[in-house]
C-alpha cells in the first residue's frame, strides 16, 4: 500500500509509450450532466411552463460545424417535466445567451425582440450611409426637422402650462401650514374631552365606591351609656353583694358591743341618703330603725372610713 501514495512511479527500461492503444471517441459523443434551465419555457406538446432555474438530468453533445471565434456551440437535451417531451436548445456566445432550437418556445422575449429589432435597423441605416453619401445628407436632415419638431413641442407645452396654472407655492405652503394647525388644535381638543370624560367617569366610580364602602361598614352608633348611680354597683355586683351580707351579719354579731353597735348604720339609711344628695348619717344616729340622740362627734376619723375598715375586718375575719 505504500507505493500508492508514492510522487515518482516506476518505468521500466523497455517501457514505449507508442505502443499504448489510443481510445478512439466519436466527435458528437454525448455526456450526461447536470444543469438548469437557462430560461422561461413553455412544452409545445402539453403547454407545460418550465421556469427559469429548474434542474435537469441532460445530454450534452458538441455541435459539429459550428464555432464562433474558435469557441465550440454545445446542444443539450431535456425531457418535459409533464409529457416526457423531448426539449434542446443550444449555447449563443455570440450574444452571451441560449437558443432554443425546438420542442418549446421561449417566453418573456418582447425585450430581447425589441431590442434585437433596434440594433437591427440601426445596422441596415449604417450600412445603407456607407454606400450612398446622398442618403448620409437626407438622413441628416430628417433628424434636424424631427429635433426641431420635438423642441417646438416641448415648447408649446411650457407656454401652455404657464398661461393656464399659476402656481402660488407661498400661498400652498401656507395652506398647508393652517390646515396642519387646524389638524394640531382639533386632535388636542378631542384628547381634552376625552381626558375629562375620563376623569369624570374615575370620580363618578369613585364616589360610587365610597358610598357603598360607607353604607357596609359604618357602624350604628351605640347610644350613650347613663352614668351609674354611685350605689347601684353595690346592688349588682355579686361581690357588692356579698359585702353586703358580711356587713349585715357583722351587725347582728356587733349588737352585744354597745361600744361599737353606734358606729354601723343600715345599708338602707345609708343608700337614701346618698340618693337624695344630702350628707349620710352619722354612725349612732339612728338605731334599731329609730331617730336617736346626738351622738358624741369624733374628732379625727369618720363614719364611712370606719365602714370601710369594718368590711375589711370582716372579709378578713371570713377569710380566716
Amino acid at each position: 500500500m505504500s507505493e500508492r501514495k508514492v510522487l515518482n512511479k516506476y518505468y521500466p527500461p523497455d517501457f514505449d509509450p507508442s505502443k499504448i492503444p489510443k481510445l478512439k471517441l466519436p466527435k458528437d459523443r454525448q455526456y450526461v450532466v447536470r444543469l438548469m434551465a437557462p430560461f422561461n419555457m413553455r412544452c409545445k406538446t402539453c403547454g407545460e411552463y418550465i421556469y427559469k432555474g429548474k434542474k435537469f438530468n441532460a445530454r450534452k453533445e458538441t455541435v459539429q460545424n459550428e464555432s464562433y471565434l474558435g469557441l465550440p456551440i454545445f446542444r443539450f437535451y431535456i425531457k418535459c417535466t409533464r409529457c416526457l417531451a423531448e426539449i434542446t436548445f443550444k449555447t449563443d456566445p455570440e450574444n452571451t445567451d441560449y437558443t432554443m432550437e425546438h420542442g418549446a418556445t421561449r417566453n418573456f422575449q418582447a425585450e430581447k425582440l425589441l431590442e434585437e429589432e433596434e440594433k437591427r435597423v440601426q445596422k441596415e441605416r449604417e450600412d445603407e450611409e456607407l454606400n450612398n453619401p446622398m442618403k448620409v445628407l437626407e438622413n441628416r436632415t430628417k433628424d434636424s426637422k424631427l429635433e426641431m419638431e420635438v423642441l417646438e413641442n416641448l415648447q408649446e407645452l411650457k407656454d401652455l402650462n404657464q398661461r393656464q396654472a399659476h402656481v402660488d407655492f407661498e400661498a400652498m405652503l401656507r395652506q398647508h401650514r393652517l390646515s396642519e394647525e387646524e389638524r394640531q388644535r382639533r386632535e388636542q381638543e378631542e384628547d381634552e374631552r376625552e381626558t375629562a370624560a375620563l376623569v369624570e367617569e374615575s370620580r363618578k366610580r369613585r364616589l360610587l365606591e365610597d358610598s357603598d364602602s360607607e353604607e357596609d361598614t359604618t357602624p350604628t352608633q351605640a347610644p350613650p351609656a347613663l352614668r351609674p348611680n354611685p350605689t347601684a354597683i353595690l346592688d349588682e355586683t355579686p361581690r357588692a353583694k356579698r359585702k353586703a351580707e358580711s356587713w349585715e351579719r357583722s351587725v347582728g354579731t356587733l349588737g352585744s358591743r354597745p361600744q361599737l353597735s353606734g358606729l354601723v348604720v343600715k345599708k338602707t339609711d345609708l343608700d337614701t341618703s346618698i340618693q337624695r344628695g344630702g350628707a349620710p348619717p352619722l354612725p349612732g344616729a339612728m338605731k334599731n330603725g329609730q331617730a336617736a340622740g346626738p351622738a358624741p362627734q369624733t374628732p379625727s376619723t369618720s363614719s364611712l372610713s370606719q365602714l370601710g375598715v369594718y368590711s375589711d375586718s370582716e372579709d378578713s375575719s371570713g377569710s380566716n
